[in-house]
């Protein structure tokens, strides 16, 4: 005889108190975000050591070049220091003919690409080998404007910042020609007049230790330098931007397709054109999506074992509802052919019988289709199994009135408290069940016998509970079957009606539901002979340290 469920709010879940089993929350352990973070991390090392590769070959050319500029430059100088080719002149007091460096400049080879300039002991500019060549500097004119067009005049702004950049590089130049005049040397990246950067080497020219002035190499190919250096870039540009289209499609190919597949196949279960998901190809992966796809596999096979269990549930449910109807319907069709009053008492016995089994079997229902609910709302916790069958078997004993009837024991083997993780309403309502069951097999006057004991044989389940009576006890073929749903065998002589054959089912449920077992066997005396019946469930205990 089933108990009624008693019903609960919901309460907050413990994630301290979850029993599943749960994946390591770490970045480490996901597979498709180590292949993501290393196919993005390719890409920028990829650029980065590019760059770094090609900002000291950049750092490189420069000072090759200006170690080429100083040692020409150191050649020049030691060359216009000499009196005897005619540059310096004046004695005792040595000086620098501008004529005849001019002279010499344009008699001597001048590297193209390349500017010498010669300056005074007072920076005056004394030779310019523009000046003195047949080269002339230049860059492309613009191309023509259409006819009529007015020529382009520069703004005020513009005219502004061409006088600071020429400033600016006048500035810079003197600087280098005042350093090189105090007797050191100098070789610096900067801009020209012309706006270009340029390559510059200032070495004073000595006649013997007087400074007599400063000769200035410059050479202007920075620029083509600079832009072979980006174009040398293009090529780790094209492996990253390559690297970053792989990642893209490899990330289509393994993360979203995978995804899109699953989620394609979940509408198909939502629209009934399947009932569970199965994709064998994403079952055998390692990573996230092989994760997503056993488990949404696994739920939706659950949910179709759901709905199964629902239907075969509704099937014996309507098949049990219609035994009471049909013999209420047929009792009242009966009714109005009654002639006797004795027959008409009989016949409303019978539906006042039918009512009462209808009655039970409606609130036996009810309790057994709520209980999957309860157990998913009520959250496991330390359960003292010791205080939970004295207080069900005080309960028993307090009811027993002054008229006698069947007594219920309790004796706990274990000195100690056995300690359970579950939900003691479920729980509760199983003992409640076993005893009810015992007792209503019971003769009268007889005894329940509720144990507690721990048993090694199985590990996971130690903790066990008996529940014995004194009946005629379980056919041997049943013993199996008494656990299935409106399986009912009474003794002759019980009150038709008052059991629906769920409460040995519940039991077995929320037995289960708890990871325990539960089972049936018959009690035998010393002739053989069957003394009664024996339940006996097994459950296991809570973890270490956990007390209620």
């Amino acid at each position: 005889m089933a108990s009624d469920t008693a019903t609960a709010r919901a309460e907050p879940a413990d994630p301290a108190d979850d029993d599943r089993p749960r994946r390591p929350r770490r970045f480490g352990g996901s597979r498709l975000g180590g292949f993501i973070l290393a196919l993005n991390l390719l890409s920028l090392l990829i650029l980065f050591g590019g760059a770094l590769a090609l900002n000291e070959w950049r750092r490189g050319l420069i000072e090759a070049r200006q170690e080429t500029l100083a040692a020409q430059a150191e050649l020049l100088v030691q060359v216009l220091g000499e009196p005897e080719i005619g540059v310096t002149r004046g004695v005792p007091t040595p000086y620098l003919d501008g004529p005849e460096a001019s002279q010499w400049l344009r008699d001597n080879f001048i590297p193209e690409g390349q500017r010498a300039r010669l300056f005074d002991v007072d920076g005056v500019l004394v030779a310019d080998s523009y000046d003195v060549t047949e080269a002339i500097p230049g860059e492309p004119l613009p191309p023509a404007l259409p006819a009529g067009s007015p020529p382009a005049v520069p703004d005020a702004d513009e005219k502004a910042n061409d006088a600071r950049e020429l400033e600016q590089a006048r500035a810079a130049l003197a600087a280098e020609i005042e350093n090189a005049l105090e007797g050191r040397s100098s070789a610096t990246l900067r801009m020209s007049e012309s706006g270009d950067r340029v390559v510059s080497v200032s070495i004073p020219v000595r006649h013997v230790e007087q400074v007599l002035g400063v000769l200035t190499l410059e050479a202007g190919d920075v620029d083509e330098t600079l832009a072979a250096q980006r174009l040398a870039l293009m090529p780790f540009a094209l492996v990253a931007l390559f690297v970053s289209l792989l990642s893209s499609l490899l990330l289509h190919l393994f993360v979203a397709r995978p995804v899109m597949r699953l989620s394609a196949a979940a509408d198909a279960v939502r629209l009934q054109r399947a009932r569970a998901i199965s994709l064998p190809d994403l079952d055998h992966r390692k990573d996230e999506i092989g994760d997503l796809a056993r488990s949404l596999e696994t739920m939706t096979e659950t949910l179709s074992d759901r709905m199964d269990a629902i239907e075969r549930f509704a099937a014996d449910v309507a098949h049990e509802i219609k035994n009471p109807l049909t013999s209420i319907r047929s009792a009242l069709e009966t009714l109005p052919l009654v002639r006797t009053e004795a027959q008409r008492e009989k016949l409303t016995a019978l539906l006042q019988q039918d009512v009462r089994r209808l009655d039970r079997l409606i609130t036996d229902i009810s309790n057994a289709s709520r209980l999957d609910a309860e157990l998913n709302r009520d959250r496991p916790r330390p359960i003292d199994l010791t205080v939970l069958l004295s207080e069900i078997v005080g309960v028993y004993e307090a009811g027993i009135g002054p008229d006698g009837g069947v007594h219920v024991r309790f004796a706990a083997a274990e000195p100690e408290h056995a300690v359970i993780r579950g939900r003691d309403g479920p729980l509760g309502q199983v003992f409640r069940n076993l005893i009810d069951n015992a007792r209503s097999f019971s003769p009268p006057g007889g005894e329940v016998r509720v144990s507690l004991a721990r048993d090694d044989i199985d590990p996971d389940r130690p903790v066990r509970v008996r529940v014995e009576d004194d009946g005629p006890g379980i056919p041997p073929e049943n013993l199996e079957t008494v656990f299935e749903r409106f399986y009912t065998s009474r003794p002759r002589g019980t009150a038709f009606g008052t059991n629906s054959g769920l409460g040995l089912s519940i039991v077995k449920q929320i037995v289960e539901a708890h990871g325990g077992q539960v089972w049936a066997e018959n009690r035998r005396g010393a002739d053989g002979e069957i003394v009664g019946a024996r339940f006996e469930v097994a459950l296991p205990t809570a973890p270490s340290g956990r007390r209620p």
